[in-house]
């Protein structure tokens, strides 16, 4: 079935600072956690770094060009802290607040409307010596950094994010260890995550000062459903959708934290101090949801055999890195958000699948990718049609619109973010040069390998 898309319906792409942006040591910008988190050997797949990343910080103009081609009316980038502070919370660095300045209004000039993000995990390294986002002064610190933003962009930008996927800051990089920091505590995450929200709550505040502002945060989204259903993997899976995905959409919509997931870590939430959780629940406008896959959950100690029928089992061709196409998900997703969550206005802000895009004819072959979208278009169509209100969907295409994903840590042994496309016989990779032509070369670091201007 085919669904129409209404003419006011926001198509756009998204990228994140530190995957882009490149020009880590110029004009003043600080160290990040990434950057020290990406230097470090044994963190990341080949050693690879964001010191240079798609060199979006000097080709930004070339960048819009290729949205306006694609005929793309808004771009949802992210903010580098350290650019703005690079220590985190002593002085602005005015080329920082200066070079984003350019890039909003070549995007208004071009009619593409900009989508920043305050924090998509690039914590300024300064800060993190002082105990990062456990510590209620980098909460302190964010409201200053984003007030800074605020005051010199928001003249002429409307439309904020104010925290990418909280989870993925709190448990993957302080609970499991695969992003940065690279810590390894259960606590810790929770105490992140606390004052992450809190964070976005108090920023949400600084800006409901203009009242032309809408404002949300961006929470990466899936649905946790049962092996079977059987009682104990019901179980497992309402605890993980307590984990993962109550954990912050209660909070937000102020219920608090749920008991259940509290109970399970034994956690004793003395971060959490009175108005916090009011803060937190401050009133947003939308809701922006990265969603990938689903989740299928099951009980450890429960054999299939003790299952009743039938099975929940992993369906279809993976992605590359494994994750399963499950567009029916999505729209599960969007359902629940805005009719058990009451969010009036939901933006897909980030949609898409890994998989390699090299050939040994040069080309860039996308038909899996493009075959991904089709089906998860279908479902936000539905979903319009259902009066589910979405707003924005991330366009992924090959190259990430060459403004997207350059370097997506592979962390450790862990199949994480995109592969490498294959090598061709002779062992060489396909890279883009900065003419943007296909070559081969043998180091996927090596950006001038055609030897152009």
């Amino acid at each position: 079935m085919k669904y129409q898309f209404p003419e006011d319906f926001v198509w756009g792409s998204a990228t994140a600072s530190y995957q882009v942006e490149g020009a880590a040591y110029e004009d003043g910008r600080g160290q990040s956690i990434w950057d020290t988190f990406s230097h470090t050997p044994g963190n990341v797949l080949n050693g690879d770094t964001g010191d240079v990343a798609c060199d979006h910080y000097h080709r930004w103009q070339d960048d819009i060009e290729v949205m306006k081609s694609l005929n793309l009316n808004a771009y949802r980038f992210s903010i580098a802290w350290p650019r703005i502070i690079p220590d985190g919370d002593g002085e602005v660095n005015e080329a920082g607040l200066d070079w984003y300045s350019d890039l909003v209004d070549g995007l208004l000039a071009a009619g593409i409307e900009p989508y920043p993000t305050l924090y998509h995990w690039d914590l300024p390294q300064a800060l993190q010596d002082k105990g990062g986002w456990r510590s209620r002064d980098t909460v302190d610190a964010f409201e200053r950094y984003a007030d800074a933003v605020i005051s010199r962009l928001g003249d002429r930008v409307t439309n904020w994010w104010t925290i990418n996927e909280p989870w993925v800051v709190a448990v993957v990089g302080n609970e499991k260890g695969e992003h940065a920091p690279g810590h390894e505590d259960p606590l810790e995450a929770l105490d992140v995550a606390h004052h992450l929200l809190l964070a976005h709550g108090r920023v949400v505040k600084l800006l409901r000062r203009d009242p032309r502002n809408r404002v949300g945060i961006v929470l990466d989204q899936t649905v946790y459903h049962p092996r079977s259903q059987h009682e104990s993997d019901l179980a497992a899976a309402s605890l993980e959708d307590a984990k993962r995905i109550r954990w912050y959409l209660d909070p937000l919509t102020g219920r608090g934290y749920p008991q259940e997931a509290i109970d399970a870590s034994g956690w004793n939430g003395a971060v959490v101090l009175p108005g916090d959780l009011e803060i937190i629940a401050q009133p947003i406008d939308c809701i922006g949801v990265n969603f990938y896959s689903r989740q299928i959950a099951q009980a450890p100690d429960v054999g299939d055999d003790d299952r009743p029928m039938p099975l929940v089992e992993f369906q279809g061709t993976p992605t590359d890195i494994g994750w399963e196409i499950s567009p029916e998900a999505l729209h599960e997703v969007l359902d629940r958000l805005h009719n058990d969550f009451g969010f009036g206005s939901l933006f897909i802000t980030e949609n898409g699948a890994s998989y390699g895009t090299g050939a040994e004819d040069g080309a860039v072959h996308d038909e899996d990718r493009r075959r991904y979208l089709e089906l998860h278009l279908e479902q936000v169509g539905r979903a319009i049609t259902d009066g589910i209100p979405v707003d924005l969907l991330r366009v992924v295409v090959a190259r990430q619109l060459r403004v997207g994903l350059w370097v997506q840590p592979a962390v450790r042994d862990r199949p994480c973010g995109l592969r490498r496309s294959d090598p061709n016989r002779e062992g060489l990779w396909q890279v883009v040069c900065r003419c943007r032509c296909s070559q081969w070369c043998r180091r996927l670091s090596s950006l001038t390998a055609c030897g152009r201007k």
